[in-house]
Parts: C-alpha cells; structure tokens; sequence
C-alpha cells in the first residue's frame, strides 16, 4: 500500500510559477508516478508521467514546454513544476502511482492517488 500526499498548490497569478510536491508514505522507486488534474465541471486528465528511473518522462501537449516532472527516489517524492502559469491550468491536481518500470499514461492503470491540492490561476 502507498500513501500519498501531494503539497504547494496556491493561488497565483497568470505567468507566475508553482512547484507541487507529492510524498510518498513507502518507496517508489519502482513505481512510474504521474499527475493529474480536473477543473470544475470537467474529467481528470492526464498532465505528465515519469518513469521509475526518472530519465523518461512523458507531458500532455498543453503542458509541453511549462511544466516539468522529477522525483527523488531518495526522498520517495515526485515533483512538478509549473511556469508560465495559465489561467485555463487552474484546476485541483492529483498524484498517481503504479508499480512499472516505464512511464505510464493512462488514467485507469494507476493504483494509488493523492487527495490532491488546488491550483488556481488568476488573470
């Protein structure tokens, strides 16, 4: 079982910046870690992936560019950081693990989430 426990979600104005964390109760160091998010009114969506190795990494297209995913196995934490901050990437964001050794995108593969923690963009 892993628990998992994501922080730094705020509020912040469009073209500010914002780095989440997401701290894992148990290793995850075999595990691919991804991030979701789910604005009001719509379904949760995929927004970047890495791989248990940290070196492949995988991001959504709006995304590509703004925001970039890392872990520290050391710490059993997985990261986003967030630039160039939009106010359409205002949403509630949600971590995910899956045990796998390559980055993983679908929603329905992962076991384990975070409740979460709100981004909210002002313009």
């Amino acid at each position: 079982q892993v628990r998992l426990v994501e922080s730094g979600g705020a509020l912040v104005q469009a073209g500010g910046s914002l780095r989440l964390s997401c701290v894992a109760s148990g290793r995850i160091s075999t595990y691919s870690m991804g991030w979701f998010r789910q604005s009001p009114g719509k379904e949760r969506e995929f927004v970047a992936a890495i791989a248990w190795s940290g070196i492949n990494t995988y991001n959504t297209d709006s995304v590509k560019g703004r925001f970039t995913v890392s872990r520290d196995n050391a710490k059993n934490t997985v990261y986003l950081q967030m630039n160039n901050l939009k106010p359409e990437d205002t949403a509630v964001y949600y971590c995910a693990a899956t045990p796998s050794h390559i980055v993983v995108v679908a929603e329905a593969e992962y076991d384990y989430w975070g409740q979460g923690t709100q981004v909210t963009v002002s313009s």
